[in-house]
């Protein structure tokens, strides 16, 4: 993903002018629009009521509510139910990773970003109306538990994911360290979910490792695309170029992505100047080209392969897609999960925002990230008992490539 934080939108100003123009109206068809310029914050608001937009269905629908609706629990507060129309505002777009955030889901998002939460440490994404998962991030519970790339989450705690949101499904994950999730996952290519206990813990997200192999072959495997993710890659190529071998395994598999912005560092370690690594189309229709830093030490001197499979995302198929375009890496393993847009992080009031997709990625070819994903050079499938045996067919195909 990509996040700017930058701009000031105040979203929620085009719902609540349309409210003064509405109000005298309501009051006079004997309509009780409460405190609605208080709940909304009219009073500090410029005109900004959208053309030609009836909004009499809302209110109308806002009074009925209130007059009639028989709680069977806590009944939100007035500002819960505005929370609750933007929140559906932004499900009317169809995409899932445009997100209103009221206080308590920004302060998690927030969380996440930064890298310090509890919870089960896996990346989820909804798919078609059906929760997945993309990564379980190594060395935490849900991949202790047996969580695996492209299990679909059916149920949380009895709960049924059918047609939930990615961010509602992660708070009805996460949980206090110590506290228990009981998932229902339906593993690929199985007939039958199972349910999965899981222990919450605070969560490590790993972000380098590498290995100098016994055959002469250096293998990087790189988690995730942090903040701090530079820095360790480029310490993790010093001691590349310290190893004294040609032949380099770059391990993007199970990576769920990141900042954009590292992807493109990355790249400029092996591209040329000017070589495009990623295309962004944004809503007006102009294509904007992020390019190579020219870095480029190891000119045509390093053989590289890289290793994905359907964990992979975002700034991991930005940059396999960018190296494998460029005629520098061959990849190796199985199709990419296929995240390629954009999403700036917007302010809306001092304890709410939201995430907007702004623009998608396209390779330097032009193959659009998140319709077709990154399609190996060379498929090598990772068996159920492979994993068991404690076999890598795909990191052995890559090996096998790169010394002949």
């Amino acid at each position: 993903m990509k996040f700017q934080f930058l701009k000031n939108k105040f979203v929620i100003g085009g719902v609540s002018a349309a409210a003064v123009f509405l109000f005298g109206f309501w009051v006079g068809a004997d309509f009780r629009v409460p405190e609605i310029k208080k709940v909304v914050g009219l009073e500090n608001l410029e005109t900004g009521q959208p053309e030609f937009v009836d909004f009499s269905a809302f209110w109308k629908a806002w009074n009925i509510l209130n007059d009639r609706y028989m709680a069977t629990k806590q009944i939100p507060t007035d500002q819960e139910k505005v929370y609750g129309a933007i929140g559906g505002l932004t499900v009317s777009l169809g995409d899932p990773y445009t997100v209103f955030f009221p206080p308590e889901e920004k302060k998690n998002f927030e969380a996440d970003i930064s890298g310090h939460f509890d919870g089960v440490g896996m990346e989820i994404d909804a798919r078609e109306g059906v929760i997945v998962v993309v990564a379980p991030l190594k060395g935490n519970p849900a991949e202790r538990a047996g969580i695996k790339a492209g299990d679909k989450i059916l149920k949380i705690d009895g709960k049924t994911t059918q047609g939930m949101a990615t961010e509602n499904a992660v708070k009805l994950i996460r949980g206090k360290k110590g506290t228990t999730v009981i998932l229902a996952v339906l593993h690929e290519g199985a007939k039958n979910a199972l349910e999965i206990s899981i222990i919450r813990d605070v969560i490590t997200i790993p972000t380098i490792e590498t290995e100098l192999r016994p055959d002469g072959v250096f293998v990087l495997t790189l988690k995730n695309f942090s903040a701090v993710s530079t820095d360790l890659f480029r310490q993790a190529l010093r001691e590349f170029i310290e190893s004294s071998t040609d032949k380099l395994v770059l391990d993007l598999r199970g990576n769920p992505g990141g900042y954009m912005e590292a992807a493109i560092e990355m790249a400029s370690w092996f591209l040329p100047p000017g070589k495009t690594v990623v295309n962004e189309q944004g809503k007006n229709g102009d294509p904007k080209i992020y390019r190579s830093r020219g870095y480029n030490i190891f000119r045509d001197n390093v053989k590289i392969a890289i290793l994905i499979n359907g964990g992979s995302a975002s700034a991991s198929e930005i940059l396999a897609g960018a190296l494998r375009e460029n005629n520098r890496a061959t990849l190796v393993g199985e199709k990419t999960f296929g995240k390629g847009s954009v999403q700036e992080l917007v302010k809306v009031t001092d304890d709410t925002s939201l995430k907007v997709t702004i623009a998608r990625w396209f390779t330097p070819n032009g193959v659009s990230i998140s319709e077709e994903g990154i399609t190996p050079d060379v498929e090598v499938k990772m068996t159920a008992e492979d994993v068991r045996a404690g076999r890598d067919p795909q990191l052995e195909k890559a090996v096998e490539i790169l010394k002949n």
